[in-house]
This record gives structure tokens, C-alpha cells and sequence, in this order.
């Protein structure tokens, strides 16, 4: 099945549901939409268990994992929600910027993605994770978010990023919020609402405008990989809601070190595969 013998078809399975696992407990946790886990996991199994070329495996990695994203983030956003921890006002100011910057960000991963895109996704996240790491601690830079333009651009740039990596607007909106003086589970909670304004117009997008590459795996249709979606989408959904529950007794503090820590981890992985 899938172009692989059992022992490795298994072996792939059991992988892609640590990976669901993982990703969704995360998503929950800390907001950030799953797509920091799906990204260098499915890139490693599509380039070392299906044999696909460096650059089909980015591709597939970045639209496979927005669309496992939108049913992880959907599931972290009503549970965050539900405990108060979404700021609905703020999903409205950047509405625009971030539909735009999906748009964007789409088209370019589409037609010009490839390896330069996992040697992007891990200097981001590295810089990313030791900033949020580095200043756990740190009294926010700002008082404040600025003012409405301002603030969409931010959307903008976070949503264009964000598609283009493959992973959910929370992961750049977290340490943005947190440094304009947002409480950060008030931050991680409205990041899951950010995650899905990047990941459900970013999937259909990238399903419509990708073509297959010849050297996609069995199974693949677009850019989108069933296998792979089929194996992490359901147990991801069930753990995510676990994630917001954890993340509801853990201090400020500490969610930031936890974030920063598997997001340096996943990133280092993710260049060196890239880089060697």
C-alpha cells in the first residue's frame, strides 16, 4: 500500500500518530496550530520513507500540514475560547491583513516552493524559539499594540510567513503579542483563532492552484498527501482540547520555555535535513 511493504507502512503509521499526537497537544498548549510538528515530520517521512526529492517533500509538507491544521486549530479554538482566552476584538482588526497575507503567501509557496523554503522554516523558528526562550522573563517591549494599520501589516507579514512555512499563524503571533504586553494565555488563546484564518483559506488555496509533482507518493492528491492527513487529523483533534486543559495550571512563564524549547528542537531538525 502506498508504494510500501508492510514493516514500513507500519513503521510510517506509527510515526505519523506520535506525530498527530504531538502536534495536537501543542496546538492546544501553546496555540500554535500543530503546523510546527507537521511540517519537519512530514518532510522527514515523504523524503526518507516514500524517497521523495528534497523539494517535493517541502512542498507536499507545507500543504499537507494546513490542512491538518484547520481541524487541530478549530478544536484549540473552541476550547480556548470557551475558557475566555480569545480576544475577538483583535481577530477583527487583523482580519484583513491576515486573509491578504494568506493569499500571498500562498501563491508563492504554489508556484516557487521547494528546499529554500525548510532552510527558511528553521532560521525563522531557531531565531524564534531563542528570543521566546531568551526573554521568558523579560518585561514586555511594548506597552501596547499599535495602532489599526500597524497591526494589520503584522497580520499581513504572520499570515504570508505563516502559509508559506506551512504552519499555524500562532507560532509568530505568540511571541508578537507577548512582547506588546498581552497577557500570554490571553496570546496563546487568541492564537489559535489566528491559526485558522491562516490554514483553511492557505489549504484551499494551495489545493487549487498546486499541481502534483511526479514524484509525489502514492495517495497524493495536490499537494496534499491522504496518508499522512488520515493518520495525524483525528488523534490530533482529540488531544488538542488536552493541551488548553494542561495549559490552564501552567504559569506564563513556563509556557514560554516550553514553546521555545520544542520550537528550537523541531527547527534545528529541520535545517540540518536541509542543510545536509
Amino acid at each position: 500500500m502506498f508504494g510500501l511493504d508492510l514493516a514500513e507502512l507500519m513503521s510510517t503509521i506509527i510515526i505519523l500518530i506520535i506525530c498527530g499526537c504531538l502536534a495536537g497537544f501543542l496546538a492546544g498548549l501553546l496555540g500554535i496550530g500543530g503546523g510546527v510538528v507537521f511540517v519537519p515530520v512530514f518532510y522527514f517521512v515523504f523524503m526518507h520513507a516514500f524517497h521523495a526529492d528534497g523539494n517535493t517533500a517541502m512542498v507536499l509538507a507545507t500543504g499537507t500540514s494546513l490542512t491538518c491544521m484547520i481541524p487541530t486549530s478549530i478544536s484549540a479554538a473552541i476550547s480556548q475560547h470557551k475558557r475566555g482566552n480569545t480576544d475577538l476584538n483583535l481577530i477583527k482588526t487583523w482580519a484583513p491583513g491576515l486573509i491578504a497575507g494568506v493569499v500571498v503567501g500562498a501563491v508563492i509557496s504554489s508556484f516557487y516552493g521547494g528546499e529554500w523554503l525548510a532552510i527558511l522554516f528553521g532560521c525563522v523558528m531557531i531565531l524564534n524559539s531563542l528570543n521566546t526562550l531568551l526573554r521568558a522573563k523579560a518585561k514586555p517591549m511594548f506597552a501596547h499594540l499599535p495602532g489599526v494599520m500597524a497591526q494589520r501589516l503584522i497580520g499581513f507579514c504572520i499570515s504570508c510567513f505563516s502559509v508559506m512555512l506551512g504552519i499555524g499563524g500562532g507560532t509568530l503571533t505568540v511571541p508578537v503579542l507577548n512582547a506588546c504586553s498581552v497577557e500570554p494565555h490571553k496570546s496563546i488563546g487568541t492564537s489559535s483563532a489566528v491559526s485558522l484564518f491562516v490554514c483553511v483559506p492557505g489549504a484551499v488555496i494551495m489545493l487549487a492552484t498546486g499541481t502534483t509533482p511526479a514524484d509525489a507518493p502514492l495517495g497524493t492528491f495536490g499537494l496534499v498527501n491522504l496518508l499522512a492527513a488520515v493518520c495525524v487529523v483525528p488523534i490530533s483533534v482529540l488531544f488538542a482540547p488536552l493541551g488548553v486543559r494542561f495549559g490552564k495550571n501552567v504559569s506564563p512563564v513556563t509556557l514560554k520555555r516550553i514553546f521555545a524549547v520544542a520550537l528550537f528542537i523541531v527547527s534545528v531538525r529541520m535545517l540540518a535535513g536541509a542543510l545536509l
